[in-house]
């Protein structure tokens, strides 16, 4: 005849483990061994700690209890609900996991970018729900186009949680087929293929040792200077810049989008005697005549600098000084707002304008004082 071993666990519960879609039923059962004197009527059955209403219970045999679970959620923890059955003291006869969650959905939004033609990260969307309440494994795969042999990434969640790392063994000028396959106990999803060449999607890092400073005496405007990507000196591309820049009291940046490829700027129209913070950002393109339009670096580190502040007009009491000072301000307010409109940024057209213009100033205004001097 059949013995039990002493250390034979004091219940089972049947179904073991079981994984569920959202919305079934189940009915559970808990059978006492024949070497512990319980009867059915001595258990009970608790769901993630929570004792279930004796009312969804049966009494099967006489060492048989089930218990009937209707329309279940999804699983509140992604390692399974816990569904244990008790004896009437409360001690652990048997547990189950219960796995209740969705399918996977196909993963969509799969994006690309090389650093410096080195290496490939992507990231991608779990779908339109995202939402499966069961553990859910994304593989991100990828091979040559016209090769055969299908890779799989390694190094995962680098640029957030539905990311992955190629550190290296990239080939250039060959398209490469991307694609995300997510799986969990209740089924697997694949992406639609993505195809790219490396040297469509290469990013570098943000412009180095990047100065502002001061343009003289001039109290409205700062030089910013940079240097191009030396990760990319090696390699045949051209680079496109942009330039941000705030107040010091001000969390709103102002983008300069016309800098196009020159290492050096001259920001106009800014606020006298004020702390402003400069960021530069590069995009590469034309990677070896790639038609693709690029990937922005990240920001530089901010670079402060503050504009000079007014100078003030010799003789503030004497009411025609007074006069000649609102004059040249509301000249100024004119000239900054045609330059505005006209010249944003660094336009070169604008600054040079401008500074010709503020030389006429100059020599009118000594023009004006000596007048006024004459007996």
């Amino acid at each position: 005849p059949l013995s039990v071993s002493p250390a034979a666990d004091p219940a089972v519960i049947s179904p073991q483990d079981p994984t569920l879609l959202i919305g079934s039923s189940l009915v559970a059962t808990c059978t006492v061994s024949p070497d512990f004197p319980l009867k059915a009527e001595d258990l009970y059955w608790t769901l993630n700690g929570r004792r279930l209403p004796a009312a969804s219970y049966a009494a099967l045999g006489p060492s048989t209890l089930s218990v009937a679970l209707a329309r279940l959620n999804g699983s509140r923890q992604q390692s399974g609900d816990n569904l244990v059955c008790h004896s009437r003291d409360g001690g652990i006869l048997a547990g189950s996991c219960l796995y209740v969650g969705l399918p996977p959905e196909k993963p969509v939004n799969i994006s690309c970018w090389s650093k410096n033609m080195k290496d490939l990260t992507c990231k991608w969307a779990p779908g339109t729900e995202g939402e499966t309440f069961l553990h859910t494994n994304y593989t991100l795969k990828y091979k040559r186009r016209w090769y055969g042999q299908d890779n799989t990434c390694q190094e995962y969640h680098t640029a957030g949680t539905y990311s992955c790392h190629i550190p290296k063994d990239l080939a250039l000028f060959t398209p490469y087929e991307i694609w995300v396959e997510a799986s969990n106990r209740l089924g697997v999803a694949v992406s639609d293929v993505v195809m790219l060449d490396i040297l469509d999607v290469v990013t570098t890092d943000p412009p180095s040792d990047v100065h502002v400073s001061r343009v003289g005496d001039l109290e409205d405007q700062l030089s910013v200077r940079w240097s191009s990507p030396p990760a990319l000196k090696d390699f045949l591309f051209q680079a496109k810049y942009q330039i941000q820049y705030r107040v010091e009291d001000s969390s709103e940046w102002k983008v300069v989008d016309d800098v196009g490829n020159q290492t050096s700027c001259r920001l106009a129209g800014l606020r006298p005697g004020t702390v402003y913070f400069v960021q530069v950002r590069c995009n590469p393109f034309s990677i070896y005549g790639s038609k693709k339009a690029g990937i922005w670096s990240d920001w530089s580190n901010p670079t402060a600098a503050s504009t000079p502040r007014s100078e003030r007009v010799a003789g503030g009491c004497d009411p025609k000084g007074g006069e000649q000072n609102t004059t040249l301000r509301r000249e100024l307010k004119q000239f900054f707002g045609w330059v505005k409109k006209h010249a944003y940024g660094c336009s070169n057209l604008g600054i040079k304008l401008y500074d010709q213009w503020r030389v006429w100033l100059q020599k009118s205004h000594k023009t004006r004082n000596q007048v006024g001097k004459e007996p």
